[in-house]
């Protein structure tokens, strides 16, 4: 098979840096390799200034980072599916991991756009450092060991990047993708940490309503799934890609 294309997309508090353990075995593991592009989104990284909803963000990612196979975690897989929703033809294969298309309910997604305007005011309140600290606090992230590397990269990113992301691009501000996942065409690899119960749900829910789409659990993981396990991540996800087409 040719090398391959990879684009990553990282998660919230996050920067493209977060990818590169996975990424880098993904393409070890694939037998021509693999040629590895990393984004930061807005509000974080080299993004810190940008202020887009997820919706010109997906637009504009994909201009910037050409075609290939995109490979988003969490924040990431939103953009990404959005783009693909969108119909994108740069995008050739996608893999999410802890992803969601959005919430479907008008009453759940009303009452996160408030916790997420009410978490954005803390972030402001309290700066980057304690945010990040209560952030990876969560019962979410229990499975997750935060090396120093991680938290050095976390800690580059501003109060005020984090803050706009949230309010323009959190999971109550974008619009949910429920109602359109039948219309993807291309592979689609799902995954998510056999601990994570809730986006283990949502990705089985996802896959099943999806045309080419399949669920696979990441042993031993939460939903940092690629950093708790990158070997297992990496390994099925080269798997995956040597066996799907780029386009179904």
């Amino acid at each position: 098979m040719p090398e391959a294309r990879l684009v990553f997309l990282h998660g919230f508090t996050q920067s493209h840096h977060h990818w590169h353990e996975c990424a880098h075995l993904i393409a070890a593991y694939l037998p021509a390799g693999a040629s590895l592009t990393f984004v930061d989104l807005p509000g974080h990284g080299l993004s810190a200034d940008d202020r887009l909803t997820v919706e010109q963000a997906a637009s504009e990612l994909v201009d910037l980072a050409g075609p290939g196979t995109y490979v988003g975690y969490s924040m990431g897989a939103r953009h990404a599916l959005t783009a693909a929703c969108g119909g994108s033809p740069q995008i050739e294969r996608l893999v999410l991991v802890g992803g969601t298309p959005g919430i479907d309910d008008a009453g759940d997604r009303a009452a996160r756009v408030t916790d997420d305007e009410s978490r954005a005011d803390r972030i402001i309140e309290i700066g980057t450092e304690r945010f990040v600290d209560e952030w990876l606090a969560q019962p979410l992230f229990d499975g997750l060991t935060v090396t120093a590397d991680d938290r050095r990269h976390r800690l580059r990113n501003t109060a005020e990047g984090m803050a706009a992301s949230l309010r323009l691009a959190g999971t109550g501000a974008q619009r949910p993708l429920w109602s359109e996942l039948g219309d993807v065409g291309i592979p689609v690899l799902v995954l998510a940490g056999d601990h994570d119960a809730k986006f283990t749900a949502t990705g089985e829910r996802m896959a099943a309503t999806m045309r080419h789409a399949e669920f696979a659990p990441i042993p031993g993981a939460g939903h940092a799934a690629h950093t708790e396990q990158p070997v297992a991540a990496a390994r099925l996800i080269a798997d995956w890609i040597t066996r799907a087409p780029t386009r179904a």
